[in-house]
């Protein structure tokens, strides 16, 4: 095992229905690793099992040198809290909370006091032009600018590994091309490997490589897309 992460030969099934047939895939610190592939080809559900929210029924998914698909939930958890981070399509930001507490807030599950987590988290409003955002709740942003907090949330813990599923598909062209972009530049300044899942081939051109899914199998494509 060389890489930071790595699936193989992943299967799963939702009942009778099969969603991976052997497909993985590997990704190393610093790199952008983009999944495509048609809707229903298992291309999240791959996503879902390398970091550990799903559990293969068969296969392996390697973390920094430790096999991790056969860990219990509770340290499954802590994995996804602590060196983990997550992007998703619609942001998920929780609404009662400020754009700075929702930054912060795998800080605060991780223990950190509130004004220490706080100050962590307002760096970022600057870093992806949020300024002056830091008090404002989900439904007085912009699709892009909660995509954009969304994404600080992600990356202030400096997550080893970055998990995004489709998170420019609620965006229009100009506002994914800007969240890429910062996504892409702020994962290489700090070493985070991410993991890309997109059907859009303007998404996919920012990632180093590329893994193909089709009817839950996955081809590896090994020339670089974007430097």
């Amino acid at each position: 095992m060389t890489a930071l992460l790595e699936a193989h030969d992943l299967t799963l099934s939702f009942g009778e229905t099969p969603a991976l047939r052997g497909a993985g895939l590997a990704v190393d610190a610093g790199e952008v690793l983009a999944i495509m592939g048609p809707s229903g080809s298992g291309k999240s559900t791959l996503l879902h099992c390398a970091a550990g929210i799903l559990t293969p029924d068969a296969g392996e998914v390697h973390f920094d040198g430790r096999r991790i698909d056969t860990l219990g939930e509770a340290e499954r958890s802590a994995l996804r809290r602590d060196r983990f981070g997550f992007v998703f399509q619609f942001g998920q930001l929780v609404p009662e909370l400020t754009a700075e507490e929702n930054v912060a807030l795998p800080l605060l599950l991780s223990g950190t006091r509130r004004a220490a987590a706080l100050a962590q988290a307002r760096p970022w409003f600057a870093r992806l032009g949020l300024d002056g955002l830091e008090g404002r709740r989900s439904g007085e942003l912009s699709g892009g600018q909660a995509q954009r907090v969304a994404l600080a949330r992600g990356l202030v813990t400096r997550p080893r590994v970055l998990f995004a599923d489709e998170p420019t598909g609620a965006l229009d062209s100009l506002t994914g091309e800007q969240v890429m972009e910062l996504m892409v530049d702020a994962a290489r300044g700090q070493g985070t490997a991410v993991v890309l899942v997109t059907h859009e081939a303007r998404v996919a051109a920012y990632a180093d490589r590329e893994v193909i899914v089709r009817d839950g199998r996955s081809t590896a494509l090994s020339t670089g897309v974007a430097s």
